[in-house]
């Protein structure tokens, strides 16, 4: 049997309120109900956490949100610093999370973006490209952390390849860079 996590029950004793007089099991009950609740909330949560932190991130301008016919899934277009486009989809838009990355999407059109993609197996040897979050980069600018983050992603994780890039590229050590700066740093790892 797995352990009570008691911050759920006490968080959940506190969104039911005060217990009235005489009414302890119908408030036990209420209780027992949003503990299950946010048990449930919270397990989708730190799924949805490990998918962000396992996801491929990029920067890329946001093109167009459509729905595809067959799948009714979110089809985002987004192309690269480098012109390259590229697709993407979300879940149905008939779910919650779909509908919200839809939206989300629609939202940022004709903006500069970070996605978080990661790959859904699509059968024995097939995978659709998955969004699973956007977030909003405006006109374009990025910290230099999440810069070199993001170097350090397309390096597949070298940090001398990707230092050696930062440093050609001429880029500075702390505050932000353009995505074009970020672009030109990139070229660096072609060989």
């Amino acid at each position: 049997m797995g352990r009570v996590d008691y911050s759920l029950v006490i968080a959940a004793a506190q969104a039911a309120g005060p217990c009235p007089p005489g009414q302890e099991a119908d408030w036990g009950r209420r209780v027992h109900s949003l503990t299950v609740d946010l048990h449930m909330v919270a397990q989708q949560a730190a799924q949805d956490i490990a998918r962000l932190e396992s996801a491929k991130r990029f920067v890329a301008f946001l093109e167009k949100v459509e729905i595809e016919e067959t799948s009714r899934r979110g089809l985002l277009t987004l192309r690269s610093p480098g012109g390259d486009a590229e697709h993407i989809r979300t879940e149905q838009q008939e779910t919650d999370r779909g509908r919200r990355l839809i939206e989300r999407a629609r939202s940022l059109e004709g903006r500069w973006v970070l996605v978080y993609r990661y790959n859904e197996a699509a059968g024995a040897t097939r995978s659709i490209r998955m969004l699973a979050h956007l977030m909003d980069l405006g006109e374009g600018a990025l910290t230099v952390n999440l810069a070199k983050k993001i170097l350090l992603d397309d390096t597949d994780g070298s940090v001398p390849r990707a230092q050696a890039a930062w440093t050609a590229a001429g880029l500075p050590e702390t505050g932000s860079i353009t995505v074009e700066q970020l672009q030109r740093a990139r070229e660096e790892l072609t060989p």
